[in-house]
């Protein structure tokens, strides 16, 4: 498998695997359109972001889209193609990323959603661990 770092030439490819993304993890904004995903894509990458595209028989099957945050990378995107998982490229993107692309020093943060069994166990199964968990009191339920 190749890697390439993400151009802003990629933006609409990265915005339609992004959609997936949203689609396969349950997301609460399912309803974002593909303008906004791109305009948002486009804001990542002229910001802090750095994205990285994988690719296999001339496909691209997979990207990241991370930040460092100083002692931290926090990998905000994660995403395999649906056609392309359980082949270990989930587990080879991840690897590329921690000896190649990532410093050695730095501690890696990613969030999943509570609801998202699927993608909790394959970042426990890549060795990622327990370490915090963010609870919200949402506006329907607060009294006032």
């Amino acid at each position: 498998m190749q890697y390439r770092m993400a151009t802003i030439e990629d933006v609409p490819l990265l915005a339609r695997m992004n959609r997936h993304l949203v689609q396969d993890e349950r997301h609460r904004n399912a309803a974002i359109t593909l303008a906004e995903l791109e305009q948002r894509m486009r804001g990542f990458l002229a910001g802090d972001y750095t994205g990285v595209l994988f690719e296999a028989g001339g496909e691209t099957v997979a990207y990241a889209l991370f930040r460092d945050e100083g002692d931290t990378i926090h990998l905000r995107q994660f995403f395999v193609r649906r056609d392309r998982r359980r082949q270990g490229i989930g587990r080879e993107a991840m690897r590329i990323l921690d000896r190649q692309i990532w410093p050695a020093d730095k501690r890696i943060t990613v969030g999943v959603l509570c609801h998202n069994e699927v993608g909790r166990a394959f970042w426990k199964a890549v060795g990622f661990r327990d370490y915090a968990l963010e609870l919200e009191l949402p506006a329907a339920n607060r009294s006032r």
